[in-house]
């Protein structure tokens, strides 16, 4: 036991350690410039993000993986979302060894939608791996992962689950770069399947598909693909960027395209696409335009907007002659305004396409 005097010198000698060390900070350079301060919030160093999300020197690992060199993804037929997703992720597994992939039913089964299908059998459970039903946990055993240097990519299993969760994301993960002003990172890939798929399924609890929380989260990085090449370039930017400025990103996932094939007509394959070669990678910001030059009607939308929108320019085309201009915007958060500003000059008339609601929606 401490006598009283003991007790009373560890009070005055941990008063006196405090204030030594707020002395020592009140000496420190201040912050005086809003540059400074919002400069660890959301970095972005684009020349070493491109080149280390083209970076393609795993060519042997990847033979491993897939078997051969027939077997590799550039190589086969065109597929569709949920194949190209499998195996850009596969293919992240290659290039980083110190990927994790976790989250609920992720491992043998492969998940609710065979999007991971196979990354635990050629990767092991050590580094794919299931996880209790619990966000918070999930997400809080990303960040753990994330601050002892390895890539974790985290999976939310219906975006309507993200929201008991989301505090992890916001008041954690994202803030921790910076309130340390860049001393700390916790970088990571969140895949969350989500969007509106399927009829009558489920209550709210599988339906809340709102984006609106996740694009109001400082820092932040969100992607949205429509289809699977797409798909595998964003990951390998998202990825990247997580790597080279320790960006916590979201990769959302349209569960209604994972499977679709068609676009126009049943069976005409117009939504398969080859898969990109490793050296191909996606812009932050940048979106892809169908119909160039059109200016009679532009539309912007994303995610399961796409096809749809393609189906009705069909029909507007052919009712009213006009000539329409689509934008896959592909990248939620942040919103390139200015390739927005530049792709809406000029145009006729304008329609932006989202789902989810007229408050705080993507229009």
């Amino acid at each position: 036991l401490m006598s009283a005097g003991e007790v009373l010198a560890l009070y005055e000698s941990t008063r006196a350690r405090c204030f030594e060390a707020a002395e020592d900070a009140d000496k420190r350079p201040r912050l005086t410039a809003l540059k400074d301060v919002m400069a660890p919030l959301a970095p972005y160093t684009p020349d070493k993000v491109r080149a280390e999300a083209t970076r393609a020197d795993y060519g042997q690992r990847r033979l491993d993986v897939f078997g051969s060199e027939a077997a590799l993804p550039e190589n086969l037929p065109p597929r569709h979302l949920a194949i190209q997703i499998n195996q850009g992720l596969h293919e992240l597994f290659c290039k980083y060894p110190d990927t994790l992939l976790f989250g609920e039913d992720v491992a043998q089964k492969g998940g609710v939608y065979t999007v991971t299908k196979g990354l635990h059998k050629a990767f092991g459970p050590r580094r794919v791996f299931n996880t209790l039903l619990d966000e918070t946990m999930i997400l809080g055993m990303a960040q753990g992962f994330a601050n002892m240097g390895m890539l974790p990519i985290p999976e939310i299993e219906y975006l309507a689950y993200l929201h008991n969760a989301i505090d992890q994301v916001r008041g954690e993960a994202c803030s921790l770069q910076f309130f340390s002003n860049d001393q700390y990172r916790n970088p990571m890939l969140i895949r969350i399947a989500g969007l509106g798929y399927q009829k009558g399924f489920g209550g709210h609890f599988h339906n809340d598909n709102s984006i609106a929380a996740i694009r109001d989260i400082p820092g932040l990085v969100v992607g949205c693909p429509s289809r699977g090449d797409d798909a595998a370039m964003m990951l390998r930017t998202l990825a990247a960027l997580s790597k080279v400025d320790g960006r916590v990103c979201v990769f959302l996932e349209p569960i209604a395209l994972y499977m679709t094939k068609d676009l126009y007509e049943p069976g005409d394959g117009q939504w398969l696409f080859p898969y990109p070669a490793p050296e191909q990678a996606l812009e932050l910001g940048q979106g892809r335009v169908y119909g160039e030059g059109n200016d009679d009607l532009v539309v912007f939308t994303y995610g399961n907007g796409v096809p749809m929108a393609l189906r009705a320019a069909r029909a507007i085309e052919a009712a009213q002659s006009w000539k329409v201009r689509l934008v896959d915007l592909r990248w939620l958060v942040p919103l390139n305004a200015a390739y927005i500003a530049g792709q809406a000059r000029g145009a006729r008339r304008i329609i932006v396409l989202y789902e989810g609601r007229h408050s705080a929606g993507v229009g």
